[in-house]
């Protein structure tokens, strides 16, 4: 078992972005945090503003492994990761293999109540969420790169903003309306 959280530990190490020059440099814990507290957002929105029945918790567990097996696996840039079919759907086999692979470290009794989380059943509402986080926290961190001066990201921001668009997500939308603009504010305009 202490396998499996020295290998969950380095997550902190794994670098996210790097095709691109970042001003701040992301781990994928942090990331992986972000994603959690957007996903749980998401799940509340969902929840209290359109009547949805998500599990707001499964979402946050879900959203705190999604990105596990890149702890035996590295992270692999997103252009890269989708230039075509035969790569994604290779790097799709790498991830599970890895996440299995993790999940093995564990005591057998823990493994079931693990892998629910980072082997999850990718057609639950809970598990979307998790995904419409993890774009909009790429959308989020373009919009911190661009606002300290790396126009690097200027062209992802987009991208990724009219992929969001592209979902038709009541929560996305509610998200980028209520919350997105914050993160372009300064600390004294928060104030």
């Amino acid at each position: 078992m202490f396998k499996f959280f020295a290998f969950i530990n380095r997550m902190k190490y794994i670098k996210r972005w790097s095709l691109m020059r970042s001003i701040r440099e992301e781990n994928i814990m942090e990331h992986s945090h972000q994603v959690a507290v957007i996903a749980h957002a998401l799940a509340l929105v969902s929840n209290k503003v359109y009547g949805g029945t998500v599990d707001a918790n499964k979402v946050v567990m879900l959203a705190q492994y999604h990105e596990v097996g890149e702890v035996i696996t590295g992270d692999l840039p997103t252009p890269i990761k989708y230039f075509n079919p035969e790569i994604k759907s290779a790097y799709k086999d790498l991830e599970k293999c890895a996440c299995e692979r993790l999940i093995t470290m564990l005591p057998e009794n823990l493994q079931s109540d693990y892998s629910e989380y980072i082997m999850p059943d990718e057609s639950t509402e809970e598990y979307k969420l998790v995904k419409c986080a993890d774009r909009l926290a790429a959308y989020l961190k373009c919009v911190e790169e661009i606002r300290a001066g790396n126009s690097e990201f200027k062209k992802a921001k987009s991208s990724i903003l009219s992929e969001l668009k592209s979902m038709k997500r009541l929560e996305v939308d509610y998200y980028l309306k209520e919350f997105a603009p914050a993160f372009d504010l300064t600390l004294d305009e928060l104030d």
